[in-house]
């Protein structure tokens, strides 16, 4: 089975999903004979053409709002935001356009856009270049809101999502682009939407995660593993929808939670998850929740180790969650 990284996993999915349905299209800022500023249409438009693969100028709202009136028409467009810090001029579009033509509809034009977008920090790219930016997604209802961390996951889960009806944010974890490896199969495959993957086993404490933190918090695992500390890993992959039933089945096992992702705290998708486990798990937990999160700040330049959560932060919340 071939070893990829995650860009390449983007890569073949678009091109496998692009041979087997002619209304896919791709748009966005440099996504056409350059392929991307992080690469991840490379060959897309030598092989299905400037109709199919097209760029669009430096004007989010103006990709978005087209994408729209493509889907409205029957195609089915992927869009690309080349940061996820410049998808805030097509807020509008999307939240309030987007996400709701289904529903204002009664069902009889769907919306199927997946926008795809580099999300998060670890690039030292500055707080015009580095936001987490996935709970004003996931607060608009008629979106679907995914983050893969790893190749397979980020392959099958865009397979899944072109597939369906509804709008898709699409959140790609750029400081692993190219780092997070692993097999890949060849061909046509999907994971499904809405359902977590427990990626360590464990009875101690649930440390929930998404995304490059699901990296971090396996470090950390490694780490408090040899203190004799047992976490169990969850990577949500799919913020909205949840898969509530693998969130709560988790804590209930192991009594204790922990939540990483590298947003602000404050609203941030993890005070989402505490009220969640506090409302159909209260009387399971044996310790306060604990999050361990980016802080609430703009994001800094010259302090991003110090920003984003790290394996030591982790482990900490892990070992205090334990022993509480």
């Amino acid at each position: 089975m071939p070893v990829c990284n995650i860009i390449q996993a983007v890569n073949d999915a678009l091109r496998i999903e692009m041979r087997r349905d002619p209304r896919v299209v791709v748009l966005g800022e440099d996504v056409g004979k350059f392929g991307g500023v992080f690469r991840a249409t490379n060959g897309l438009f030598d092989e299905f053409g400037p109709d199919r693969v097209f760029d669009t100028p430096l004007a989010e709202a103006g990709i978005i709002g087209a994408a729209i009136g493509m889907a409205l028409y029957g195609l089915r467009p992927v869009p690309e935001i080349q940061f996820a810090d410049f998808i805030y001029p097509a807020f509008d579009q999307i939240v309030n356009e987007l996400a709701k033509f289904r529903y204002r509809s009664g069902g009889q034009y769907t919306a199927p856009v997946v926008i795809r977008t580099p999300y998060g920090g670890g690039i030292r790219g500055g707080h015009y270049h580095s936001q987490s930016p996935e709970a004003y997604f996931v607060h608009t209802p008629g979106l679907k809101v995914v983050v893969p961390s790893n190749p397979y996951d980020a392959k099958g889960l865009l397979l899944s999502a072109m597939r369906g009806e509804d709008p898709v944010i699409f959140m790609e974890p750029k400081r692993v682009y190219r780092a997070a490896r692993g097999e890949v199969p060849e061909g046509d495959y999907t994971v499904p939407l809405g359902s977590a993957k427990v990626v360590r086993q464990g009875a101690q404490v649930t440390v929930l995660c998404y995304g490059a933190m699901v990296h971090t918090v396996l470090e950390a695992a490694d780490r408090v593993a040899g203190e004799g500390f047992d976490p169990e890993i969850v990577d949500l992959r799919t913020l909205l929808p949840l898969d509530t039933e693998a969130v709560l089945a988790s804590v209930k096992k192991t009594g204790r939670a922990v939540i990483v992702h590298e947003a602000p705290k404050t609203c941030g998708y993890g005070a989402e998850l505490s009220a969640l486990i506090a409302e159909k798990a209260l009387l399971h937990l044996e310790a306060p929740i604990a999050r361990v999160t980016g802080f609430d700040t703009p994001f800094p330049y010259s302090l991003e180790n110090e920003y984003l959560p790290s394996p030591e932060r982790v482990a900490k919340a892990i070992r205090d969650t334990a022993t509480f």
